[in-house]
């Protein structure tokens, strides 16, 4: 059975992403750092879809842990054939009040995370069957910027160079691209007014907020898209048009 390790996968885009690889046939390794009841409900929902599932603590921004998290995932499994780095954290902080420590933890998190996975798993894709592939999760913000939360934005961009590189120094045997959702209803936008939220929609074309469903959808179309790579998918309602 083919195996998909998700980052970050106990809640929000990162759960969306592991019940859908477990609808369509994956067995999935559940990966958090701090909400272990929720990554041991999703790994109890992939169980419904008939799939094997594991849940593993780490954070991905330490080599080490990420090293490990890749080997119990391949020990669980047998292989591994497709990554999704998603880990991420935000913060909302204005450059003259941002802290180089807070700045270098967004960075951590975001981008350093996604290369210490790759790295760990990269062998062990070499050796997949399945069209072996990785999916960084960006942002719109990689290509809009933002002035309260300049470190996301550029770890969000920052993870595009790197999905373009991986893809480069992997081709042809492992394809690499990446997911730059817009506004999407998470718990990390749950702290929205209804006046931010009815602003921030009127910037966008389709004229409502995505659901973790289309980044999970969009993640799915890169996995089995077998003639692309180096690749972000935008997937905004149209945002970045305006």
């Amino acid at each position: 059975m083919p195996a998909a390790l998700v980052t970050g996968s106990s809640r929000g885009l990162g759960r969306a992403t592991a019940l859908r690889f477990a609808k369509d046939g994956y067995d999935v390794a559940v990966n958090y750092h701090t909400s272990e009841q929720q990554a041991t409900e999703v790994a109890a929902a992939v169980r419904e879809h008939g799939q094997e599932a594991i849940v593993i603590e780490a954070d991905v921004s330490v080599p080490e842990a990420a090293t490990r998290l890749v080997e119990k995932t391949v020990d669980a499994f047998g292989g591994l054939d497709h990554v999704v780095n998603n880990a991420g954290i935000d913060q909302h902080v204005y450059t003259e009040n941002l802290d180089s420590e807070d700045f270098d933890r967004i960075m951590d998190v975001n981008v350093n995370s996604a290369f210490n996975v790759t790295k760990a798993a990269l062998s062990y894709l070499e050796d997949s069957a399945d069209d072996p592939s990785v999916t960084n999760i960006s942002s719109i913000l990689a290509h809009t910027g933002a002035p309260i939360e300049c470190h996301y934005a550029s770890s969000k961009g920052a993870l595009i160079s790197l999905t373009r590189s991986h893809a480069t120094d992997f081709a042809p045997d492992i394809r690499v691209n990446a997911v730059a959702p817009g506004h999407i209803e998470t718990d990390m936008t749950a702290d929205r007014t209804p006046e931010e939220k009815a602003q921030e929609r009127e910037g966008i074309p389709v004229g409502h907020f995505g659901e973790p469903e289309d980044i999970a959808g969009a993640v799915a179309y890169l996995r089995d898209a077998t003639f692309v790579t180096g690749e972000t998918l935008n997937v905004n309602g149209g945002e970045d048009m305006r």
